[in-house]
């Protein structure tokens, strides 16, 4: 089955406008990003997907492969856009705006899709570490069953643990936001109106579930930093002058 990685990237953002091309020790970040993909053993292809023109040439210029979309709310759909136009059985959303994502994170990713016919999609998740991040509302939680599939995403902390109980020793999960489906799945999930629960939440992937779809969930140790804000690139690059 040919996998392919697609990197969605825009211009605007709210809090950091062009950040795919913010300059990261003479880069612009996107390369980073590309850069790093490409290593992922399981990826047979990796495109970066945008609507727009700066960020192809920029692509272009650093020798990337690169396809124009139309302009998409979610990564998600302009995935779907590429699909569209590809032959792959199995596509992988890498985050655009993630600069140091370990390409082992991609292969623990897709290797759940690559080994049973019967998952639509997979993504990952870390055990979080602190009780501040299991309550902070803007880390997305993520709640499997036993067999490791997701049962729900949510805000709150889920499972519900009491203020006086908390332990770092209960396995409690921070959501990745990476991405494996397999082409049926990402091609239903394009043409299927938002869900109650996906817009309460404001958490897409909870469509899949609210639509009976099998979602894996991949325990990962590695932990990678979004790109939201200037101060975000700030931070990511003392930690690659560490690494």
């Amino acid at each position: 089955m040919k996998v392919l990685g697609v990197i969605p990237a825009r211009y605007a953002s709210t809090r950091f406008e062009g950040k795919a091309l913010a300059d990261l020790f003479g880069k612009p970040m996107i390369q980073h990003v590309y850069e790093r993909a490409i290593k992922a053993e399981t990826l047979d292809e990796v495109t970066v997907a945008t609507d727009d023109l700066r960020i192809f040439d920029a692509v272009k210029a650093f020798g990337g492969a690169v396809v124009m979309t139309a302009e998409h709310s979610t990564g998600t759909n302009r995935v779907a856009e590429v699909a569209e136009r590809s032959d792959a059985e199995i596509l992988v959303n890498v985050q655009g705006d993630e600069p140091i994502i370990e390409p082992a994170m991609i292969d623990e990713a897709v290797k759940p899709l690559l080994e049973d016919s019967g998952v639509d999609l997979a993504t990952l998740a870390y055990r979080m570490g602190s009780e501040a991040e299991y309550r902070n509302p803007n880390v997305v939680k993520v709640v499997a069953d036993r067999a490791g599939f997701a049962m729900y995403f949510s805000r709150s902390p889920i499972p519900h643990v009491k203020l006086d109980e908390w332990s770092a020793d209960i396995p409690l999960y921070r959501h990745v936001g990476l991405y494996v489906f397999r082409r049926r799945a990402l091609m239903d999930f394009a043409q299927t109106p938002q869900t109650p629960l996906e817009m309460l939440e404001s958490l897409e992937q909870l469509r899949f579930l609210e639509n009976g779809y099998r979602m894996k969930i991949v325990e990962t140790r590695y932990k990678s930093i979004g790109v939201d804000t200037p101060e975000d690139l700030e931070n990511v690059k003392r930690m690659m002058v560490r690494q």
